[in-house]
Protein backbone atom coordinates (compact mmCIF):
# COMPACT_ATOMS: atom_id res chain seq x y z
CA UNK A 1 0.00 0.00 0.00
CA UNK A 2 1.25 3.45 -0.86
CA UNK A 3 -1.18 5.24 1.46
CA UNK A 4 -3.34 4.42 4.50
CA UNK A 5 -5.98 6.25 6.51
CA UNK A 6 -6.12 5.83 10.28
CA UNK A 7 -8.95 7.63 12.04
CA UNK A 8 -8.89 11.18 10.64
CA UNK A 9 -5.30 11.16 9.32
CA UNK A 10 -3.71 10.07 6.05
CA UNK A 11 -0.26 8.47 5.89
CA UNK A 12 2.02 7.69 2.95
CA UNK A 13 4.64 4.96 2.56
CA UNK A 14 7.96 5.94 4.15
CA UNK A 15 10.00 2.72 4.61
CA UNK A 16 9.02 -0.58 2.94
CA UNK A 17 8.76 -3.91 4.72
CA UNK A 18 11.68 -5.23 2.65
CA UNK A 19 13.96 -2.38 3.81
CA UNK A 20 12.84 -2.94 7.40
CA UNK A 21 13.57 -6.68 7.41
CA UNK A 22 17.01 -6.15 5.86
CA UNK A 23 17.90 -3.53 8.48
CA UNK A 24 16.65 -5.70 11.36
CA UNK A 25 18.80 -8.64 10.18
CA UNK A 26 21.83 -6.31 10.03
CA UNK A 27 21.18 -5.09 13.59
CA UNK A 28 20.96 -8.68 14.86
CA UNK A 29 24.34 -9.49 13.27
CA UNK A 30 25.96 -6.45 14.91
CA UNK A 31 24.54 -7.40 18.31
CA UNK A 32 25.77 -10.97 17.99
CA UNK A 33 29.31 -9.79 17.17
CA UNK A 34 29.34 -7.22 19.98
CA UNK A 35 27.98 -9.64 22.60
CA UNK A 36 29.97 -12.73 21.65
CA UNK A 37 30.52 -14.85 24.75
CA UNK A 38 28.09 -12.82 26.89
CA UNK A 39 24.65 -13.76 28.14
CA UNK A 40 22.06 -11.29 26.87
CA UNK A 41 18.66 -10.33 28.22
CA UNK A 42 16.60 -8.48 25.63
CA UNK A 43 14.14 -6.16 27.36
CA UNK A 44 11.38 -5.17 24.95
CA UNK A 45 9.32 -2.07 25.66
CA UNK A 46 5.68 -2.66 24.79
CA UNK A 47 3.46 -1.96 22.93
CA UNK A 48 5.24 -0.37 19.99
CA UNK A 49 8.32 -2.59 19.85
CA UNK A 50 6.53 -5.93 19.55
CA UNK A 51 7.02 -6.36 15.78
CA UNK A 52 10.61 -5.10 15.86
CA UNK A 53 11.43 -7.35 18.82
CA UNK A 54 9.86 -10.36 17.12
CA UNK A 55 11.83 -9.89 13.90
CA UNK A 56 15.03 -9.06 15.77
CA UNK A 57 14.77 -12.22 17.87
CA UNK A 58 14.15 -14.33 14.74
CA UNK A 59 17.58 -13.17 13.54
CA UNK A 60 19.43 -13.83 16.80
CA UNK A 61 21.02 -17.26 16.35
CA UNK A 62 22.39 -17.72 19.88
CA UNK A 63 20.59 -18.38 23.14
CA UNK A 64 19.17 -15.24 24.69
CA UNK A 65 16.56 -14.35 27.25
CA UNK A 66 13.71 -11.94 26.59
CA UNK A 67 11.39 -10.07 28.91
CA UNK A 68 8.95 -7.18 28.55
CA UNK A 69 8.10 -3.90 30.23
CA UNK A 70 5.35 -1.49 29.36
CA UNK A 71 5.57 2.28 29.71
CA UNK A 72 3.56 5.03 28.07
CA UNK A 73 4.44 8.55 27.01
CA UNK A 74 2.29 9.21 23.93
CA UNK A 75 -1.16 10.59 23.39
CA UNK A 76 -2.35 11.03 19.80
CA UNK A 77 0.57 12.27 17.70
CA UNK A 78 2.81 13.79 20.38
CA UNK A 79 4.68 12.73 23.48
CA UNK A 80 3.09 13.70 26.79
CA UNK A 81 6.51 14.34 28.36
CA UNK A 82 5.56 11.96 31.17
CA UNK A 83 6.50 8.32 31.58
CA UNK A 84 4.30 5.93 33.52
CA UNK A 85 5.56 2.46 34.34
CA UNK A 86 2.62 0.17 33.69
CA UNK A 87 4.05 -3.33 33.82
CA UNK A 88 7.21 -4.06 35.78
CA UNK A 89 10.06 -6.40 35.08
CA UNK A 90 9.52 -9.90 36.50
CA UNK A 91 13.07 -11.15 35.85
CA UNK A 92 16.20 -10.36 37.87
CA UNK A 93 18.61 -8.27 35.82
CA UNK A 94 21.45 -8.07 38.35
CA UNK A 95 24.82 -8.68 36.63
CA UNK A 96 23.13 -9.32 33.26
CA UNK A 97 23.87 -7.67 29.92
CA UNK A 98 20.65 -5.88 29.02
CA UNK A 99 19.66 -4.75 25.56
CA UNK A 100 16.61 -2.52 25.75
CA UNK A 101 14.56 -2.89 22.57
CA UNK A 102 12.51 0.19 21.72
CA UNK A 103 10.34 1.09 18.73
CA UNK A 104 11.33 4.74 18.58
CA UNK A 105 13.61 7.10 20.46
CA UNK A 106 12.61 10.68 19.83
CA UNK A 107 12.85 13.03 22.84
CA UNK A 108 14.65 10.38 24.90
CA UNK A 109 12.34 10.84 27.91
CA UNK A 110 11.06 7.27 27.89
CA UNK A 111 14.44 5.63 27.43
CA UNK A 112 16.05 7.81 30.12
CA UNK A 113 13.36 6.76 32.61
CA UNK A 114 13.75 3.09 31.68
CA UNK A 115 17.56 3.25 32.03
CA UNK A 116 17.24 4.93 35.45
CA UNK A 117 14.85 2.22 36.63
CA UNK A 118 17.08 -0.58 35.30
CA UNK A 119 20.32 0.82 36.76
CA UNK A 120 18.78 0.51 40.23
CA UNK A 121 19.02 -3.30 39.81
CA UNK A 122 22.77 -3.32 39.02
CA UNK A 123 22.93 -4.92 35.56
CA UNK A 124 26.36 -5.71 34.08
CA UNK A 125 25.62 -3.39 31.14
CA UNK A 126 22.75 -1.71 29.35
CA UNK A 127 22.56 -1.01 25.62
CA UNK A 128 19.72 0.51 23.64
CA UNK A 129 18.51 -0.96 20.36
CA UNK A 130 15.84 1.10 18.63
CA UNK A 131 14.01 0.62 15.37
CA UNK A 132 13.76 4.40 14.81
CA UNK A 133 15.76 7.34 16.12
CA UNK A 134 14.90 11.03 15.69
CA UNK A 135 18.18 12.88 16.40
CA UNK A 136 16.60 16.31 15.79
CA UNK A 137 14.01 15.69 18.55
CA UNK A 138 16.41 14.04 21.02
CA UNK A 139 16.94 15.81 24.35
CA UNK A 140 17.87 12.80 26.46
CA UNK A 141 21.02 11.44 28.07
CA UNK A 142 21.09 7.93 26.60
CA UNK A 143 21.85 7.85 22.87
CA UNK A 144 20.88 4.53 21.26
CA UNK A 145 23.70 2.05 20.61
CA UNK A 146 21.92 0.22 17.78
CA UNK A 147 19.69 2.15 15.39
CA UNK A 148 17.58 0.74 12.58
CA UNK A 149 16.74 4.02 10.88
CA UNK A 150 17.46 7.66 11.71
CA UNK A 151 14.43 9.66 10.63
CA UNK A 152 13.40 13.33 10.66
CA UNK A 153 11.05 14.58 13.37
CA UNK A 154 7.91 13.32 11.59
CA UNK A 155 5.00 11.33 12.95
CA UNK A 156 5.10 7.73 11.68
CA UNK A 157 2.94 4.62 12.03
CA UNK A 158 3.21 0.96 11.17
CA UNK A 159 5.49 -1.89 12.16
CA UNK A 160 4.25 -1.67 15.74
CA UNK A 161 3.82 2.10 15.95
CA UNK A 162 0.30 3.47 16.17
CA UNK A 163 -1.92 6.48 15.85
CA UNK A 164 -4.48 6.19 18.65
CA UNK A 165 -4.09 2.39 18.67
CA UNK A 166 -4.46 1.88 14.90
CA UNK A 167 -1.75 0.99 12.40
CA UNK A 168 0.45 -1.27 14.54
CA UNK A 169 -0.23 -4.23 12.23
CA UNK A 170 1.12 -2.55 9.07
CA UNK A 171 4.30 -4.29 7.86
CA UNK A 172 5.78 -1.07 6.42
CA UNK A 173 6.33 2.35 7.96
CA UNK A 174 4.13 5.30 6.97
CA UNK A 175 4.58 9.03 7.60
CA UNK A 176 1.84 11.56 8.26
CA UNK A 177 0.84 13.08 4.96
CA UNK A 178 0.79 16.87 4.62
CA UNK A 179 -2.51 17.76 2.99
Amino acid sequence: MKEVQLHDKHFELFISSEEILTKVADLAKKIEVDYQGKEILFLSILNGSFMFTSDLMKNITRQAEISFIKVSSYSGTSTTGRVDELIGLATSITDKHIIVVEDIVDTGITIDKVITLLNASNPASISICTFLYKPSAFKGNNIPDYVGFEIPNKFVVGYGLDYNQLGRNLDSLYELKNN
